[in-house]
């Protein structure tokens, strides 16, 4: 299952603050799919991603100031 979280217009950390929260409530082998138009999560999220084990199953501009990022519980 994918979980969507929507934190475009959020500034910085708030994306990374929203994605770790609702992480937390999702099962192993669940999803999580972040929009985001921050350009301190472009990498903040994928390296929190990585410190904590999850794999990121997509990672794509979407234009020229949106990303997105799925990343897997495990």
């Amino acid at each position: 299952m994918v979980h969507e979280l929507g934190t475009v217009g959020m500034v910085c950390p708030f994306p990374l603050i929203e994605a770790q929260n609702k992480m937390d409530e999702l099962q192993v082998g669940e999803q999580l799919k972040i929009d985001f138009d921050c350009t301190q999560a472009t990498e903040a999220l994928p390296n929190w991603a990585a410190e904590n084990g999850y794999p990121v199953t997509n990672y794509e501009q979407l234009g020229d100031a949106s990303w997105t990022i799925t990343v897997e519980k495990q």
